[in-house]
């Protein structure tokens, strides 16, 4: 009998077949359930062990294979037993005999992330800045190549990962955002009433969920919303940036803490948005403004952070959309007048995506310069702490030692790349259209209860 915190073999599914896996995995259950797609069939949820979180999935029982070494959890004992003296199980790793399932069927999983997902993903710092592929990664083994940290990060999970989250079952399986339907990753606290739904319906423009179709159109008949609640700061094309008050617009702040939730593992805020000014980048058609990604940041941080949060909706992903949301922080920090750098700990693919645009932005500075320079003259001229440009100009080996003090020399890879990064075309800030000035609060306005 199988049970939550068992550790057993899942077989490959047609699809992991067909991507051409060979090795079936070892999994945790982590919950266990009648079938919705097949009454009288039981399906348990499993978190693979050293994968994602994102790749975890409801699977029906014939695929687990008993046959070989099932893990059964540790039993503790209770404070009576043991002044009792008694023994409680040990909970080793025993052999279990075959059961053959005489039901053929399978049941049908959603918000399914196949083995390249990840991959993909973690290729999005690189094709938004190509000066990636000569950067290094910072605390890796000598001669580790870039591959080799994509593929560390695609099987190790997300860096802040912990064992209260991996025991969390994902509660949504997909949304469905104006004419996108979107696989969710992870768990987000959305209302009871949405767990367990084939399908969410999410306002684009207010983020409000609703649990069916003729819901959301009632809805948006008297939805009168067609950007973000918020001042638009910059606008360049059809792409925008609206500056909104978590204080001010609560509910919709709150609503997009929950979205993005569905897609970071690490994230933890969603309700208490007072301390935050969030940032929400957007598309702008005949229709409205639709949301592209967004970056929160604290209104008063006593690390001097400039963002605390970034995500670009998966729909949206792999087209530059990250980049741009970390070089906007950046522009922010210029026009403050303070040097910035990101929340730690990161996500495993916001760590490539600022490894990546900081490469770019340093590189870009010192490309046709000569001469003597100091890490805080490219620390003021890119608002990028020194820490963060001492960190950058290691990981892509432009420090040197020669003739007894340190010297900053780009390699001919790292130019080359920067290079074929400019070749490209590709959206850019412009900061002459930036309509902002840093806000003010008062002491009563940072106190919050």
């Amino acid at each position: 009998m199988v049970v939550a915190g068992c550790k057993v073999f899942v077989r490959l599914s047609d699809e992991q077949k067909a991507v051409g896996e060979q090795e079936d995995r070892r999994a945790e259950v982590l919950s266990v359930r009648q079938s919705v797609m097949q009454p009288g069939q039981t399906e348990c949820y499993v978190h693979y062990i050293n994968f994602n979180k994102r790749l975890d999935e409801w699977v029906s029982a014939d695929r687990l294979d008993l046959s070989r070494r099932v893990e059964f959890p540790r039993v503790r004992r209770s404070k009576q037993d043991a002044a009792a003296g008694g023994k409680a199980p040990t909970g080793k790793e025993t052999e279990r005999p075959s059961r053959s399932n005489k039901s053929s069927s399978r049941a049908r999983t959603k918000g399914r992330a196949d083995d390249d997902e990840q991959e993909h993903d973690a290729r999005d710092g690189d094709q938004d800045t190509p000066m990636s592929e000569a950067a290094g990664g910072e605390g890796e083994d000598e001669g580790a190549s870039k591959q080799s940290e994509i593929e560390r990060l695609r099987h190790g999970g997300s860096m802040s990962q912990s064992g209260t989250e991996i025991s969390r079952v994902r509660n949504i399986n997909c949304i469905r955002m104006g004419r996108h339907d979107v696989d969710t990753w992870y768990f987000s606290p959305y209302p009871p009433e949405f767990t367990g739904l084939h399908l969410v319906h999410v306002c684009e423009f207010c983020l409000t969920p609703y649990g069916s179709e003729f819901q959301m159109q009632r809805h948006r008949q008297k939805c009168r919303l067609m950007h973000p609640p918020g001042n638009e700061i910059y606008r360049h094309e059809d792409l925008s940036f609206f500056e909104i008050d978590g204080r001010r617009q609560k509910t919709y702040c709150r609503n997009l803490c929950l979205l993005s939730k569905l897609f970071l593992d690490h994230k933890t805020l969603y309700y208490d948005v007072d301390p935050f000014l969030f940032y929400v980048m957007c598309q702008t058609d005949a229709h409205g403004a639709h949301i592209l990604g967004y970056f929160s940041k604290e209104k008063d941080s006593a690390e001097n952070y400039n963002l605390a949060c970034i995500l670009t909706l998966p729909q949206h992903q792999r087209k530059g959309y990250g980049r741009l949301l970390i070089a906007f922080s950046y522009e922010l920090s210029k026009v403050e007048g303070k040097l910035g750098s990101p929340e730690k700990p990161l996500s495993d693919l916001g760590l490539l995506s600022y490894r990546a645009y900081w490469a770019e932005a340093i590189v870009e500075r010192l490309i046709r310069f000569r001469g003597d320079v100091t890490i805080e003259e490219i620390a003021n001229a890119t608002a990028i702490t020194p820490q963060d440009v001492m960190h950058t100009l290691q990981s892509i080996d432009a420090l040197k030692y020669y003739k007894g003090q340190h010297i900053i020399c780009l390699s001919n890879k790292v130019v080359d790349a920067y290079k074929r990064a400019e070749q490209k075309k590709r959206r850019r800030i412009h900061p002459e259209l930036l309509d902002w000035k840093p806000p003010i609060f008062t002491s009563a306005q940072l106190r919050y209860v």
